[in-house]
């Protein structure tokens, strides 16, 4: 009898796209109750709040045989007021945080659906240990801040940078580079 050796299960890619079915969106609730309940402690008991119900949330989508299978990534974006979007409760599960681009790539879909419907100003207020990552993808810090009891910078984003997107139900589809082990 042949027995293979065991390797790790490597996800061939991802869906990054607005959410569109209930399992979806209950995913990325679970995800971020994880992420700011659990493990960052910033809200005692759920991270909900009226903005939720406003919303475009956006996730990222492990596969499985290419179908969707996890949510393993959430933000979500709205607009203040005509043109003014912010996006926010941006979480990727910690077991996917070393996967190439998955937080980078849920940002560009947020800007970029942002863009197609009108934007002339995008915002968020991101965590200190998270200004680097925004930075690189071309955001500008404007403003530092406390939110929650834990410092934040207020960062805009390049909206050059970003080309609408004007379908972020269908998204794409993200293969990360392979690490060579």
């Amino acid at each position: 009898m042949i027995f293979p050796e065991p390797r790790d299960f490597h996800v061939p890619g991802y869906y990054i796209r607005a959410a569109s079915t209930r399992w979806e969106a209950r995913g990325a609730a679970d995800l971020r109750h994880r992420v700011f309940v659990g493990e960052q402690g910033i809200f005692a008991d759920h991270d909900r709040d009226e903005t939720d119900l406003i919303a475009t949330h956006l996730v990222a989508l492990s596969t499985y045989a290419h179908e969707a299978d996890q949510v393993v990534g959430t933000v979500r974006i709205h607009e203040e007021h005509p043109g003014l979007w912010w996006g926010s409760r941006l979480a990727v599960d910690r077991d996917f945080r070393n996967v190439g681009r998955l937080g980078a790539e849920l940002i560009r879909l947020a800007v970029s659906t942002a863009n197609a419907r009108g934007c002339h100003t995008f915002r968020a207020h991101v965590q200190m240990q998270n200004v680097v990552l925004f930075r690189r993808l071309r955001w500008d810090v404007k403003d530092e801040l406390t939110i929650h009891g834990h410092p934040h910078a207020l960062m805009e984003a390049r909206l050059d940078r970003y080309p609408p997107c004007a379908d972020p139900v269908a998204g794409w589809y993200h293969r990360p580079r392979r690490v060579a082990a």
